[in-house]
């Protein structure tokens, strides 16, 4: 699960600037479309032998000699589920996946004086069997004390895939109502077959749900090789893809972050921002991607007006 959740936010492993005091970081950043910023879904940090020797911390190799530690430190699991519900999540709660979904679909009868719980229980219960047995993980929400509508937004916030609605019509007609959660997509289906035909709706979903977070992602990434279009583009809740002169000018980085708030500020019509705020207006570096677009030669740091030596990513980030 750990590994499908890293890929399920859909970012680029990208390598970073080093953690302090290691030797290499390589990060996912993930994007919130809803905030436009940016936020670290998982870390590795290869942290070489500097803490080792700092520590004291020592092995015997296999010829007895002994050895200063090489470490490493990883950031992954609580954080990457916290990006996961950032980036798929809405107003009205939770938007979970199926592939980690606790609960794959719940089914709400819509009970009314004319049609009782006695009279929908069998029906479906019947469903609930069919879709155990397709390898679903559903649930009969049978509570009497709630209504339908309450039932609704209790499955909703929760991110339950898909509710499956039986009304007195549906059992006539051996059908059920399918609502999606992901888009609110509802549409009548026979009963007949249910689950094996929602195991193929719920690849759908984890599909489609995957495409929209890239695209969201995708749409937000720009190319910028001057400073007149930087801070403009982090306005419109973008993250910016730029020309660098490498790693070891890190008072750029600076740079960079205290004239992005200036103008941002400017921008707003405001004359500082909190400094205990921890959604700056700043810009910050998020990393070097990997995957690194062609960069003529000649090309110039946006910032430092030196020769580039590869692109970076720059964001506002939580």
């Amino acid at each position: 699960m750990i590994i499908y959740l890293s890929f399920l936010i859909n970012k680029l492993f990208f390598f970073s600037y080093q953690f302090a005091g290691g030797f290499r970081t390589t990060t996912v950043e993930a994007y919130i479309a809803g905030s436009g910023r940016a936020i670290q879904g998982a870390t590795s940090h290869h942290l070489g032998q500097n803490f080792g020797k700092m520590f004291g911390i020592t092995f015997q190799n296999e010829k007895g000699v002994t050895e200063t530690a090489w470490q490493t430190s990883w950031g992954l699991t609580t954080r990457t589920i916290g990006v996961m519900v950032m980036v798929h999540g809405d107003d009205k709660g939770l938007v979970l996946p199926p592939r980690i979904s606790p609960l794959h679909a719940v089914i709400v009868p819509i009970v009314s004086k004319k049609f009782m719980p006695e009279e929908a229980d069998p029906y479906c219960e019947a469903i609930l069997q069919d879709l155990l047995a397709s390898g679903i993980r559903a649930k009969y929400d049978d509570r009497t004390i709630y209504n339908p509508g309450w039932k609704y937004n209790h499955w909703e916030q929760r991110g339950v895939p898909i509710r499956i609605e039986v009304g007195p019509r549906d059992v006539e007609g051996k059908k059920a109502r399918v609502v999606l959660r992901y888009n609110g997509e509802s549409f009548d289906a026979p009963i007949e077959g249910l689950g094996e035909a929602l195991v193929a709706k719920l690849d759908e979903i984890q599909a489609s749900m995957f495409a929209k977070a890239r695209e969201d992602r995708d749409r937000h990434i720009v190319k910028v090789t001057e400073w007149k279009d930087f801070v403009p583009n982090l306005e419109k809740n973008n993250l910016v893809l730029t020309p660098w002169c490498g790693g070891e000018h890190q008072e750029w980085e600076e740079h960079v972050k205290e004239k992005s708030r200036e103008e941002s500020l400017k921008a707003r019509g405001e004359e500082a921002e909190d400094d205990k705020t921890s959604t700056s207006v700043a810009a910050k570096s998020l990393c070097i991607p990997f995957d690194q677009p062609d960069l003529p030669p000649g090309t110039k740091c946006l910032v430092s007006g030196m020769d580039a030596t590869c692109w970076i990513l720059w964001g506002r980030s939580y």
